[in-house]
């Protein structure tokens, strides 16, 4: 079977009557995408912001319209409807589309000695400490630059017996990895079920199930207080935004001289979010440079400072 893809450019305000038309003509989805070179930086959650110009692409399948005249018709339609600046048509190839991203993925070494392996693949080094993950839907592959600074500072920490609180965990790369290199047990929390259920997921292919705990975050402070306990390490890689809001929490959540890394930081954000957590914690910018795609991204550590 092949698709049919129609594609319409349009201002931002258009998209959804844009949407709309093409789910009434039958089309199977719907994907948004950047129409120029504008950045969206941090979303909150719940936050959907737009480009200002946005490509609406449309997926019908092949037998939808009777002939590539009655396509060019509906094309133009909507393109009026929706003050369309281009519209156009393409072909998409069948394929198993169940397996096609999985080409994608290789094994890759995030540390020395550590190494991410899909879980549909074998282990480079046998001897290696690897880590099995099922990239899923939740975010953390080991391939972004902000996940291989953490797992490059986990992978330099003496983890045995520590308590950890992965907070933002997504696939729960870093949790996991935490247990791998020796934790005694991980605390992962995300906004995103999605992301506990695959944190979950994640655990079981590397037989650390018993060792981690996920919770979203309302349920997390409940039982944190209940616990009446102090972690020993906590990891967070998500956007400066929620890391500045975060930090009087995250100090409530260390024992004094507990360990704290935090990513998802571009170079302008450093700063504002090193001085939110100055007055709790001994903070550096420890980063260090792999390749060009990591200069984009830096990452921070400290210690809790006893207050």
């Amino acid at each position: 079977m092949s698709w049919q893809q129609l594609h319409l450019q349009c201002a931002k305000d258009h998209t959804e009557l844009a949407e709309t038309l093409l789910l009434e003509a039958g089309a199977i989805s719907i994907s948004l995408t950047d129409a120029g070179d504008q950045p969206l930086f941090e979303p909150m959650p719940n936050e959907s912001p737009l480009w200002d110009e946005v490509i609406v692409t449309a997926l019908f399948d092949s037998s939808t319209f009777a002939s590539a005249s009655e396509l060019e018709t509906l094309s133009h339609t909507i393109a009026d409807s929706c003050h369309a600046s281009r519209v156009w048509v393409s072909q998409l190839a069948d394929k198993d589309w169940t397996r096609e991203w999985m080409q994608h993925y290789q094994p890759i070494e995030c540390a020395h000695g550590l190494w991410i392996v899909p879980q549909w693949l074998d282990a480079p080094d046998p001897s290696a400490t690897n880590l099995y993950l099922d990239p899923g839907l939740a975010f953390g592959t080991g391939y972004h630059a902000t996940t291989r600074l953490c797992l490059d500072w986990l992978a330099g920490q003496d983890l045995t017996d520590k308590i950890v609180i992965d907070y933002g965990c997504g696939s729960g790369i870093l949790g996991v990895a935490a247990l791998v290199l020796g934790a005694k047990v991980v605390y992962a929390v995300d906004i995103d079920p999605q992301a506990v259920l695959a944190s979950q997921q994640n655990a079981r292919l590397n037989g650390v199930q018993d060792r981690l705990q996920t919770f979203l975050p309302e349920a997390f402070a409940t039982f944190w207080q209940e616990a009446d306990m102090q972690a020993d390490m906590i990891t967070a890689n998500i956007l400066a935004k929620p890391l500045i809001q975060l930090a009087p929490y995250f100090a409530t959540l260390l024992k004094p001289h507990g360990s704290i890394v935090l990513a998802g930081l571009i170079e302008n954000q450093v700063e504002a979010v090193r001085e939110a957590y100055a007055p709790f914690f001994d903070i550096s910018a420890d980063f260090t440079f792999k390749n060009e795609e990591d200069e984009h991204w830096h990452r921070l550590s400290g210690v809790r400072r006893i207050n």
